[in-house]
């Protein structure tokens, strides 16, 4: 006998190497469907940009703002303090100095009367 395959082996043979080939290309057909188009990569990028910049927008945004809040604030402060100030000198000139000069007024008058 030779060593030669007969016409079995051979379609045997050929059935497993098509076998393989079509399992292959089904593989590489499935890790092409998980590939990402360079059009829709360039959507995505210039959608995760945007996001990023309105982010950025965002959180200027709320900086200004509480920057703002913080100016307010202290304006808010020193107008309060003008106020207690001007309050004090009310207190002053409508209580404290009408009793100083009806004191001053006794004291002249009781020592005017004493001499």
């Amino acid at each position: 006998m030779s060593e030669e395959p007969t016409l079995g082996e051979i379609a045997r043979r050929l059935d497993a190497v098509h076998q393989a080939l079509r399992e292959d290309i089904h593989e590489v057909g499935a890790r092409l469907d998980t590939r990402v188009s360079m059009e829709r990569y360039t959507v995505e990028q210039a959608s995760r940009d945007e996001t990023g910049r309105v982010l950025a927008e965002r959180v200027r945004a709320l900086e200004e703002a509480r920057d703002a809040d913080a100016r307010q604030a202290d304006a808010d402060r020193r107008t309060a303090d003008d106020r207690r100030r001007a309050d004090r000198r009310l207190v002053f000139t409508a209580l404290i100095a009408p009793i100083a000069l009806l004191l001053l007024q006794t004291y002249l008058a009781a020592r005017g009367a004493g001499t």
